[in-house]
């Protein structure tokens, strides 16, 4: 029993000691990612966390349902971001670039804020779960927009999302202090 505990306490040290925790969560693609969340509003670490989340920083990474890239956006998604970011000639395989995609995502990500006025737990389950859904479940009172109620988001998927990324952005928050000009993401966190 010892052992474990001296083992676990090792464990948490190297996460958080910043050399040691960076090489379990790199930060690729920063420049890139600084430069969009700051044109939109969103701190680089919760994008950095939605990206590591969504698809472990693998341009190359395609979900079941079609969802593309480092933001995994679905095309139809990224053809309607292209159009509100005034990109001609959209085709899905844009979305491979990872230039691209984390534009798309970063300001797909920082509507969702928007849209949720500021509230990110909101914001990140309509990115994953589709906004529709999120204020259907608002409305019909199946789920309150808490954190601390995540049991009660009808999609597993999204309660799982929800809860991968809020720990990678404690995360990055903690190993990239430097990073980002929000301490919330350009948003709050609902509570109660």
């Amino acid at each position: 029993m010892l052992v474990a505990v001296v083992v676990g306490i090792a464990v948490l040290a190297a996460l958080y000691w910043r050399p040691v925790g960076r090489l379990f969560y790199p930060f690729p693609y920063r420049e890139t990612v600084e430069h969009w969340s700051a044109e939109y509003g969103v701190d680089p670490r919760l994008a950095a966390a939605v990206a590591r989340v969504e698809s472990s920083f693998r341009p190359s990474a395609r979900s079941a349902r079609g969802a593309r890239g480092l933001m995994q956006v679905m095309p139809e998604t990224g053809e309607w971001v292209a159009g509100q970011l005034g990109l001609d000639s959209f085709e899905p395989e844009d979305l491979d670039d990872p230039k691209l995609n984390l534009r798309v995502g970063i300001w797909y990500l920082a509507y969702q804020v928007r849209v949720f006025n500021g509230d990110l737990v909101l914001a990140l389950a309509a990115y994953n779960g589709g906004g529709t859904n999120v204020r259907r479940w608002l409305e019909e009172e199946r789920w309150s927009g808490s954190v601390d109620e995540l049991r009660r988001i009808p999609f597993p998927e999204t309660r799982t999302y929800l809860m991968r990324v809020f720990a990678a952005y404690e995360r990055y928050r903690l190993l990239y202090p430097e990073v980002g000009v929000s301490s919330d993401g350009g948003g709050r966190w609902k509570h109660g």
